[in-house]
C-alpha cells in the first residue's frame, strides 16, 4: 500500500462507501504479514515509495511461491523476484499467471504487475558484452517500475572511440548506470562526460588480478570523476533501485 492508496481508503471510510470493518481488514496486514518463514513488508511502499522485492537464492521453492502470492494478493505495485533458478522460476510462473521473465546466468528476474510507463531518461551502459547479464538485471527491475532504459553495450575504454560515439546519449541522460569488470574504468570516463548521476556497478568479469570484481569495486570507489555512486559487485538490482530513488525525488 502506498500513500495515495491509504488516503483513498480513509476517504472511502469518511464518505461511507467503505465499512470501517472492511478498512480494518485491509490495514490488518500492515505493516507486515507473518508467513512463518518470512515476514512480508506490506508497509515498505508507504515508507520508501517502492514495494518489497524478493531475493530468491537460498529460499525453498514453495516459499517463493507463497511469498509471491502474498504480495500479489495483499500488496500493491510491482512484484519482483530476483535471481530465481530454473526450478523456482518454473514453480512461481506456474502458480501465478501474468509473469514476465528476464534470464541471466545469475538467475531470472521474474516480474508481475509492472507499473505503468514513466518518462525517464535512464541509460544502462556496459563496458563489455560479458557485463550484459548484470545490466539485464538492472534493466528488468527498472522496467518493472515503469522505466524503460536505453541500452548502450560494449563501450569499454579499451576502445575509447566506442564510448565517444555515445557522448550525446550520456549528455542527455537523467541517470546513467555503468556496469564494468576488469579495472572498472567505464564509470570514471562516463562521469567525465555527463552531469547526470552515475551509478557504477562493478562486475565479476575479469582475469586473475580482477579478483572477481574486487579490483573494479575499489577502482570505482577511487574514481577521479566526482560524485559517482558505487553499489556492490554484480548488483544490478541495487543500481536500479538507487536510480528509482533518485527519480522519485526529482519528479515528485
Amino acid at each position: 500500500m502506498n500513500e495515495n492508496q491509504l488516503l483513498e481508503l480513509l476517504e472511502q471510510v469518511r464518505a461511507g462507501t467503505l465499512h470501517p470493518d472492511d478498512a480494518a481488514a485491509t490495514l490488518r496486514r500492515l505493516p507486515f504479514a507473518d508467513l512463518g518463514h518470512a515476514r512480508i513488508d506490506h508497509h515498505r511502499a508507504l515508507r520508501t515509495g517502492r514495494p518489497e522485492a524478493i531475493y530468491a537464492p537460498g529460499k525453498a521453492v514453495d516459499h517463493c511461491v507463497e511469498i509471491v502470492g502474498e504480495l500479489l494478493n495483499n500488496g500493491t505495485g510491482p512484484v519482483v523476484l530476483t535471481r530465481a533458478d530454473s526450478e523456482q522460476t518454473a514453480a512461481v510462473t506456474a502458480a501465478h499467471a501474468g509473469a514476465t521473465t528476464a534470464g541471466s546466468p545469475s538467475g531470472s528476474t521474474v516480474v508481475w504487475r509492472s507499473a505503468d510507463p514513466a518518462p525517464a531518461a535512464v541509460v544502462v551502459a556496459t563496458a563489455g558484452t560479458a557485463d550484459i547479464p548484470v545490466a539485464d538485471e538492472a534493466v528488468a527491475v527498472l522496467l518493472a517500475h515503469g522505466v524503460e532504459a536505453t541500452r548502450v553495450n560494449d563501450v569499454g575504454v579499451a576502445g575509447l572511440q566506442r564510448l565517444l560515439a555515445e557522448v550525446d546519449t550520456f549528455a542527455t541522460a537523467e541517470i546513467v548506470i555503468t556496469v564494468a569488470g576488469m579495472e572498472g574504468a567505464l564509470a570514471t570516463a562516463v562521469g567525465g562526460l555527463t552531469a547526470a548521476p552515475v551509478i557504477a556497478v562493478p562486475s565479476s568479469v575479469g582475469y586473475g588480478a580482477g579478483l572477481d570484481g574486487v579490483t573494479a569495486l575499489l577502482a570505482m570507489h577511487a574514481a577521479c570523476s566526482a560524485g559517482i555512486t558505487v553499489v556492490g559487485i554484480d548488483n544490478g538490482f541495487g543500481a536500479a533501485m538507487a536510480a528509482l530513488r533518485i527519480l522519485d525525488r526529482t519528479t515528485s
